[in-house]
């Protein structure tokens, strides 16, 4: 594979770092993987870790307000926002232009996430991360996206 030497910050969770709220990777063998770390562009990260947040910690979701809420009705919006901050200084001081991160997550979530109820139902929306990481023209993706991304990276090799 002969991909553009861009770094990508991903997921750490997706790349089976057991950073997850429930302990747990969500590992997602993919070749861009494999090439970009083969590079030595492969930049993984965690906001929830990164703000401070244990590992396993209890679930959150975004409210319609933009808090993030563990099911317990504990308010952890500022890791969340720290997390996000620590991922675009980041990306600011690595040039990085584009981010692979875990869909639906409260942080990561680029297209949507949950609707704050603790119900499984997924609304339109961005994770705290993402909607940060965005707003500063860094392009988000998320797993179910990587062809997409593998795409790109090759036509400008």
């Amino acid at each position: 594979m002969k991909i553009a030497k861009e770094p990508v910050l991903v997921s750490a969770c997706l790349l089976g770092q057991p950073v997850r709220y429930d302990g747990q990777a969500k590992s997602y063998p993919h070749p861009l993987f494999t090439a970009l770390s083969a590079l030595n562009l492969l930049h993984s990260f965690c906001p929830e870790c990164a703000g401070g947040l244990p590992t396993p910690r209890p679930p959150a979701e975004q409210q319609s307000d933009g808090r993030v809420i563990t099911h317990r009705g504990i308010d952890v919006t500022e890791q969340f926002a720290t997390g996000a901050k620590k991922a675009l200084a980041l990306c600011q001081a690595e040039h990085i232009k584009y981010a692979v991160l875990k869909a639906n997550s409260p942080s990561c979530g680029n297209e949507q996430i949950y609707d704050g109820q603790f119900e499984g139902r997924l609304i339109a929306g961005q994770g705290v991360t993402a909607k940060l990481l965005t707003a500063h023209q860094i392009q988000v993706f998320n797993e179910h996206q990587l062809d997409e991304l593998t795409k790109l990276l090759e036509r400008q090799a």
